[in-house]
């Protein structure tokens, strides 16, 4: 499932759980899609993350040094 489909879907079971009430298969399907969501999203942010440099005001690199090893390691699998 596509991440619109899936927000698509999550927010029609949302709507329903507001108005009417979710069975409890509803309910797991919910949960399951939620979840899901949440493991993209942290997956998109880490490889936003991961493209990251930080640097002062002076121009200095300042990365946190788990950062920097992060993105080594992407690096050398590459």
């Amino acid at each position: 499932m596509n991440l619109k489909d899936l927000i698509k879907r999550i927010n029609e079971l949302a709507h329903k759980s507001k108005t009417v009430g979710l069975t409890e298969e509803e309910k797991e399907e919910q949960n399951k899609l939620r979840q899901e969501y949440l493991s993209i999203f942290r997956g998109n942010m880490k490889n936003t993350l991961l493209n990251v440099k930080v640097v002062d005001e002076e121009g200095n690199d300042v990365t946190p040094e788990k950062l920097k090893s992060g993105q080594k390691q992407i690096k050398n699998n590459n």
